[in-house]
């Protein structure tokens, strides 16, 4: 019987998609989701039969890469829920304005 070959690139493109919506007031957390389940359910499948499946170390890979960008987005929302939390969303379009009049001033 011929070996399986986990493709780990799908999760790494989510991984990566999630990776940069981070900024996007962590809104990657849904690709960097994804990425994660369908990592965690793919070697989930390959440890009940591992002698058919093949790239099982690839795998593990991208699941901590997909781990790795789900804890940043999280760290990203609960900033964001802070920020909006402590000085609420007029004071932070405040600062936002100040901060692009200063880089206006500095050009």
């Amino acid at each position: 019987m011929e070996k399986q070959k986990l493709n780990s690139t799908l999760v790494y493109i989510l991984s990566i998609l999630g990776f940069l919506c981070c900024c996007l007031f962590g809104s990657g957390i849904v690709f960097a989701g994804i990425a994660f389940f369908i990592a965690h359910t793919k070697l989930k499948e390959a440890y009940a039969d591992p002698e058919n499946y093949d790239n099982i170390e690839g795998m593990k890979t991208a699941k901590i890469v997909a781990l790795v960008v789900l804890v940043i987005n999280l760290l990203m929302v609960l900033r964001v829920i802070y920020v909006f939390s402590t000085i609420g969303y007029d004071g932070f379009m405040e600062q936002y304005n100040e901060a692009i009049q200063q880089w206006e001033q500095s050009q």
